[in-house]
């Protein structure tokens, strides 16, 4: 991962410190020369790069690639955001572990996942040392194919070559997290100022989540082990499954109706939102995070609809002991977006692999102003325009 950007200004001046650490595969993807290189990530880090503001070089660069199979730039930041970062449905505690006794739950299948939650807790470290986490920061990388819509039912396979990008992401306790992606020149944000939750691109204005703050997706993907552990405190043992050889417990947790109506808005609505966790039988950490949505489109008249589910698994790997905490440095993520009615019947598949370079808790020095949400965001929330 290059951190450093060379000054090609001023020979003896002091390199630049990249915001979002980006892979070596990026840094020689986005310009021929070292110059046109400097020019192109400066644009990049102001956020300014969009299909009017690419050299020719790194133009050339990415006509040969797949953009995920994108039709436009705006298509592929909409792509980033829904496998990139988007956002799990249920408000998490985050400042402390839960626990809840194994009597007090409404039955067998309830009260076996509180058992295999706790088997979790234990193998990740304990609930000392999670409970002494209040920050983190992560940084890593992330490789993405895409493949086109077709019709459903048709066999999916990837298209193009990958998207490759980097990503960082810093948290603190309570609901305070702030993530950034770059891929192939691209770049997306999100964040929760403990308030609200929202997101903004390279090409587009920030947006404003609907509801509470709630947490980032990648955290379930081996990040952050106490919100997972307390994300399936509550949910319920529906069978065993084994996943990469490994025999695994299944525990699910359905999206109450009220907290989908809470993240409604006037033309979507949220009918579904199935969570699913596989911890292993034989070391108690999560092997796979599955979760799907069902979202209904509203017509601007009549009543006709167009439906979009999202299935999205996440297999994590490669579990390293930072701290005392069982992290997962490395997984895969496959994304499948059936897209029906109003004679649409269409598919699409994106598969992300991810590995992460450094993690480190309780961060020195991480304030409130490293959360602030974007000023464009600010203005609309007080209905300035």
């Amino acid at each position: 991962m290059r951190k450093l950007c060379p000054n090609y200004e001023k020979v003896n001046g002091l390199e630049t410190v990249l915001e979002v650490p980006i892979p070596e595969d990026m840094w020689t993807s986005i310009g021929s020369t070292a110059s046109n290189r400097w020019l192109n990530l400066r644009a990049l880090l102001r956020a300014q790069i969009n299909s009017n503001k690419t050299s020719s070089s790194s133009s050339s660069s990415s006509s040969s690639s797949s953009y995920l199979v994108a039709s436009s730039n705006n298509e592929f930041i909409d792509l980033l955001k829904l496998v990139g970062c988007p956002l799990i449905p249920l408000q998490v505690q985050s400042d402390h572990t839960l626990t809840r006794p194994l009597k007090d739950a409404s039955s067998i299948e309830a009260s076996s996942a509180k058992y295999i939650v706790q088997q979790y807790i234990g193998a990740i470290g304990g609930m000392v040392a999670m409970d002494s986490l209040k920050s983190m920061y992560a940084v890593g990388q992330v490789r993405m194919f895409g493949s086109e819509m077709r019709q459903g039912g048709e066999n999916i396979k990837p298209k193009g070559k990958a998207e490759v990008g980097g990503f960082v992401l810093w948290q603190k306790n309570p609901d305070l997290w702030h993530f950034e992606l770059i891929v192939s020149g691209f770049k997306v944000s999100a964040g929760s100022d403990g308030k609200v939750a929202w997101n903004q691109s390279s090409s587009q204005l920030s947006q404003a989540n609907q509801g509470p703050p709630r947490p980032l997706r990648r955290f379930f993907q081996g990040l952050d082990p106490r919100c997972t552990a307390n994300l399936f405190i509550d949910a319920v043992c529906v069978g065993e499954k084994t996943i990469n050889n490994e025999d695994c417990f299944t525990l699910k947790l359905e999206t109450a109706h009220n907290i989908l109506q809470a993240l409604n808005t006037s033309h979507t609505e949220i009918l579904r939102h199935t969570v699913r966790g596989y911890f292993s039988q034989r070391t108690g950490l999560l092997v796979k995070f599955e979760d799907t949505k069902l979202v209904r489109m509203k017509h601007a008249k009549g009543n006709d609809s167009v439906f979009w589910e999202t299935s999205m698994e996440s297999v994590i790997e490669d579990y390293r002991c930072v701290d005392g905490i069982n992290i997962g440095h490395g997984g895969k993520t496959v994304a499948i977006l059936y897209k029906y009615g109003m004679a649409h019947n269409h598919q699409r598949k994106i598969e992300e692999t991810w590995r992460i370079e450094e993690v480190d808790f309780n961060i020195c020095g991480l304030s409130m102003d490293c959360f602030l949400a974007p000023s464009d965001l600010k203005k609309e929330q007080h209905g300035v325009v």
